[in-house]
């Protein structure tokens, strides 16, 4: 009979030296992107000493998550749920919300001010996936009603988080809001057409921001914040507005376009060592590895990202628990569509958000969230292979 392994020897190893080589690019980007930097008077070596605290700390937190079977997730879903949006509505509308850099986004509880958007994504994450389990479980048929059924529960769960952050205002959080919503529909079996139906609302709704715009600014500008829409100009014509609106992304694009295929070399490129893009350690760092590594750096980056994703979906395929395959379902929408969005915002395929790059922008409260998901990747890993060992009749109880 083969020896039973623990928990700890059934972790995922692939996984973690992944985010290892992750955080290895972190520590060089930050390193280079802060050293050309006088935008903070920011020494180079504490900033990165700085990171390494908070990937030490997010590391504590994802291994302590192991030590709770996530299935106990499913007893804390709904108040965990309640109490961060109440968090959000104090942000908004109390003067315990914190208003810094034009938004706000913290909440003041005297010892400590925490992002209750940032916690939100992943109490987003565990209420739809058990939403959806106990959907799943108690479906006697497939048809129209109970589709409309699910995706009225799945928006009235995820729409009053997706508006009380858009209007903070945080548009860049509340994509990733929107993609785990869109995620967890299109794993719940809801009919295709309704799916596609749900699409062009949304892509109604953008003509009918644009038709205000060109009709009505002043109804316009109470859903479009002011710098939220010079961005939008700024990323349709950066040329134009580069001067201006368009010069943080003509920067990048430069910089990137300048590393040709090996780089200039660590610490050597032009525009990274120029002070000249801003946040090029948090939001832009993606042209740090593009001008100094190059394209061959950028693709060992993107490769990274992929082989991290590709071992997530055969953890979610795998899982013989369905709350567990919609729990890290979840979280490789959220990681996908803000390595998707950080990029394509750097080299102007998509607008400016201030969304970070995941595990390796510089930050403590978005590293936390991202190691946060991952220990929930982990948890439900380590506990499939640990049914694997056990018989049928335990694995179902």
């Amino acid at each position: 009979m083969e020896e039973r392994k623990t928990p700890f020897q059934q972790l995922d190893y692939t996984l973690l030296f992944l985010m290892f080589v992750l955080m290895c690019i972190s520590l060089l980007a930050i390193y280079s992107g802060v050293s050309g930097s006088t935008q903070y008077a920011l020494v180079p070596s504490a900033v990165v000493t700085q990171q390494l605290v908070f990937y030490a700390a997010g590391f504590i937190i994802m291994i302590g998550m192991l030590f709770v079977d996530y299935d106990l997730f499913k007893s804390f879903s709904i108040p965990l749920y309640f109490l961060s949006l109440i968090a959000l509505i104090l942000v908004s509308f109390t003067p315990l919300g914190v208003h810094r850099n034009g938004a706000t986004r913290w909440l003041d509880l005297g010892f400590a001010e925490p992002q209750p958007s940032e916690i939100m994504k992943i109490v987003l994450i565990i209420i739809l996936a058990h939403m959806l389990f106990n959907i799943t479980h108690h479906r006697v048929e497939k048809d129209l009603k109970s589709d409309l059924v699910i995706v009225f529960k799945v928006l009235a769960v995820g729409l009053p988080p997706f508006f009380l952050v858009l209007q903070q205002p945080d548009l860049g959080t509340a994509l990733v809001i929107a993609s785990v919503i869109a995620t967890m529909l299109l794993l719940s079996g809801v009919a295709w057409r309704i799916l596609f139906a749900l699409g062009l609302s949304a892509v109604a709704g953008l003509l009918g921001l644009i038709y205000l715009h060109n009709t009505n600014y002043e109804l316009f500008s109470k859903f479009i914040a002011g710098h939220q829409l010079e961005r939008i100009y700024g990323w349709l014509d950066p040329y134009e507005y580069q001067g201006s609106f368009g010069y943080q992304l003509v920067m990048a694009i430069r910089g990137i376009g300048s590393g040709q295929l090996y780089g200039a070399g660590f610490m050597q490129g032009v525009q990274t060592q120029s002070d000249i893009v801003p946040e090029i350690h948090t939001d832009f760092i993606f042209t740090v590895i593009g001008e100094e590594f190059g394209f061959f750096g950028a693709v060992i980056l993107i490769v990274t990202y992929f082989l991290l994703f590709y071992r997530m979906i055969i953890i979610a395929l795998t899982c013989n628990n369905l709350f567990g395959t919609y729990l890290v379902s979840g979280v490789i929408g959220l990681l996908v569509f803000q390595v998707f969005q950080n990029i394509a915002m750097t080299i102007g395929l998509m607008p400016i958000t201030g969304l970070a790059l995941p595990f390796i922008s510089y930050g403590g409260s978005a590293l936390m969230t991202n190691m946060i998901a991952m220990g929930i990747v982990l948890n439900v890993n380590m506990r499939t292979k640990h049914y694997m060992f056990e018989s049928d009749e335990e694995s179902l109880s």
